[in-house]
């Protein structure tokens, strides 16, 4: 059955649709309803069933007679280092470090967060909340002391799983002071925190708090899996919000397996016992999608990768990590294969090794710029497919379903919806536009199983981001248009939250640390068009009256705040002194037209502008580091 096919059949009747899907997971108490209206706009799937994640993803592949079968590849070029994980190797992991958990008294419905870098162990940590019914927490190893802080805070952990380093090309992150920064900033305090020491850094354990990860383990009887109800989180993960404040997104257990197990058939096109990479990190969406929990749900062989796409040690790091392990299936963001054509325009790297194992490249993260997905369909010889999704929905809301069927690609365009998401777009006034039409993308509700059921502890929250504005419809804060096909096409964010390398990162958290500088009295920080990662913050500062010291130190003071109370994850380089801030009469920062200064586009002044003149002021100020860049 082709896409079109499908598509009608999940829309003739959603509940027959997912029911049969759900066919493919093993239940502990099967479902007898697939959706459940919990009233004003506010739906749950499976929510009657009972389930494990972790029997799902290790126990029942080996209970088939597939423990031999490789669960998890390592590989990592930075330490040199590469091994394999069978699913019988990972059960025994799992169960000893859920059964750590336990000792340590978490159980069913207790958070931990998670801290790590990019080793096996990471997975395992993940599986092993999973395993007793604990809701994990992961923080991207790149955050700094203050925004774990934040999670630590709003999620209030039982325990925290860390390791005691994370290793980039040039450095290695000590991630313990971080942690121990991050704790004592929080007002919530965790029981225990179990410590994964690494050769390239151990650190001291704090005795009181702080226990090593094998001594955890020692002695401990293994954990049996737990069965959950349907509803039950199976994670939360932050994302950024408008305002600064991390939003709490919550996975529900049974949807998420019902759905990220679809996906690798009907999306990924890959069989049980491929190899399946995803290049991302485990802190962010894809890794739990796709280096976690979907391959494994699958029974498939998945990647996890401490290396960078260049300098590690080179432009062929990607397509040896292909050859060497049989990959069927890559996944990675734009960026990374904007990084590698920079450094190998040619593809002399990828003459180099074969990639007959590979079926097709996916993006996603950001929008895919026609130039990169036609040089990258050129030079491997293989379809490129860009994909359109969210950390609130977990997976493809519109992709092209090669497994289905592999629809022609529209460079530009992420290609279709997939079942379960009624996606239209929509005028100021909520009403739908005809095709060709540009507007704001929104999702009939329901949402499919899998995606987020609200946000941790902000109800409130949840409906104000993606419920009021159209009601009936999930905001997906990004506005496009459907052409006559039926592709959709994915134009701008219509908030502040900006996308760096695939990384989704609030201007506002960023401008409440430049105000924090005793010196600036005013700011704002817009994302401007960068050709290797997307976007990249630049911020605009107007100095406390009186301030004499030269621009210079104050903007290198600034960036140095943005590293320590973001984190590099924010990419944020480069800032210019300025007299005034372009705003309406209101009192609004003119943020979409200072990046349109930025990027070069035309313009048309805002007619609610205060004064024009203060453009021109932004636009000489922009020049003198860089932009538009030509």
């Amino acid at each position: 059955m082709g896409y079109r096919d499908t598509y009608d059949r999940w829309k003739a009747d959603p509940e027959a649709y997912w029911l049969e899907q759900a066919e493919a997971i093993d239940w502990d108490i099967a479902p007898t309803r697939a959706l459940f209206d919990r009233g004003d706009h506010i739906y749950e799937w499976f929510a009657d069933a009972s389930v494990n994640t972790c029997y799902n993803a290790v126990d029942r592949h080996v209970d088939q007679g597939n423990g031999k079968r490789v669960a998890i590849i390592h590989d990592s070029p930075i330490t040199g280092s590469k091994s394999t994980l069978t699913y019988g190797e990972l059960q025994a992991h799992v169960a000893s470090l859920a059964g750590a958990l336990v000792a340590q008294g978490v159980e069913k419905g207790d958070r931990v967060v998670i801290y790590m870098p990019m080793v096996p162990e990471a997975v395992e940590a993940m599986l092993a909340c999973a395993r007793i019914g604990a809701i994990h927490s992961v923080v991207f190893g790149g955050f700094a002391s203050s925004e774990l802080a934040v999670r630590i805070d709003d999620c209030k952990p039982k325990a925290i799983i860390a390791a005691s380093c994370g290793v980039e090309p040039s450095r290695v992150v000590d991630y313990k002071p971080l942690l121990d920064g991050a704790i004592e900033q929080a007002s919530h305090k965790p029981d225990t925190c179990i410590i994964l020491q690494r050769g390239q850094k151990p650190c001291e354990l704090n005795p009181e708090r702080d226990i090593d990860w094998y001594a955890a383990q020692d002695g401990v009887r293994p954990a049996p899996c737990v069965p959950v109800e349907g509803n039950h989180p199976a994670y939360i993960l932050y994302t950024s919000g408008t305002t600064g404040a991390p939003k709490g997104v919550v996975r529900p257990t049974a949807g998420h397996l019902v759905a990220l197990n679809w996906t690798m058939k009907n999306v990924y096109n890959v069989e049980p016992g491929e190899v399946f990479w995803a290049a991302s990190d485990v802190g962010w969406v894809v890794g739990h999608s796709y280096i976690c929990y979907a391959p494994l749900i699958a029974g498939n062989t998945t990647v996890v990768f401490e290396g960078k796409p260049v300098g590690t040690p080179d432009a062929g790091t990607f397509w040896r990590v292909i050859e060497e392990h049989g990959v069927a299936s890559f996944f990675t963001a734009p960026t990374a294969i904007r990084a590698v054509k920079r450094e190998d325009p040619e593809g002399e790297e990828i003459k180099k090794y074969d990639l007959s194992s590979l079926r097709a490249l996916y993006l996603a993260g950001e929008r895919a710029d026609p130039d990169t997905v036609e040089w990258a369909q050129e030079k491997l010889g293989k379809p490129v497919y860009d994909h359109w999704w969210q950390t609130e929905t977990g997976y493809t809301i519109v992709g092209n379903p090669a497994g289905l069927e592999a629809l022609p690609v529209k460079v530009g365009s992420p290609t279709v919806p997939m079942p379960g998401y009624d996606v239209q777009i929509l005028d100021e006034r909520g009403d739908p536009l005809p095709a060709g039409e540009l507007g704001a993308i929104a999702i009939k509700l329901p949402l499919p199983p899998g995606t987020l059921p609200g946000l941790w502890n902000a109800e409130d929250r949840f409906r104000k981001s993606y419920l009021s504005t159209f009601p009936g419809y999930y905001e997906t804060g990004d506005a496009g248009r459907i052409d006559e096909d039926g592709y959709v096409w994915i134009m701008a964010r219509t908030d502040d939250v900006i996308n760096v390398a695939g990384h989704r990162l609030s201007t506002g958290a960023m401008e409440e640390v430049l105000a924090g500088h005793p010196d600036v009295a005013e700011c704002a920080v817009v994302g401007v068009s960068d050709e290797l990662k997307g976007q990249m913050p630049v911020g605009f500062l107007c100095l406390t009256k009186g301030v004499d010291r030269p621009h210079e130190e104050i903007v290198s003071e600034c960036v140095t705040r943005m590293r320590e109370q973001i984190g590099p994850v924010a990419a944020f380089k480069q800032a210019v002194v300025v007299d005034r801030l372009p705003k309406t009469r209101s009192g609004k920062i003119l943020r979409a037209t200072m990046v349109k200064i930025a990027d070069g586009e035309d313009f048309k002044t805002p007619a609610t502008i205060d004064d024009p003149a203060i453009l021109d002021e932004i636009r000489t100020a922009l020049s003198g580091i860089g932009y538009p860049q030509s």
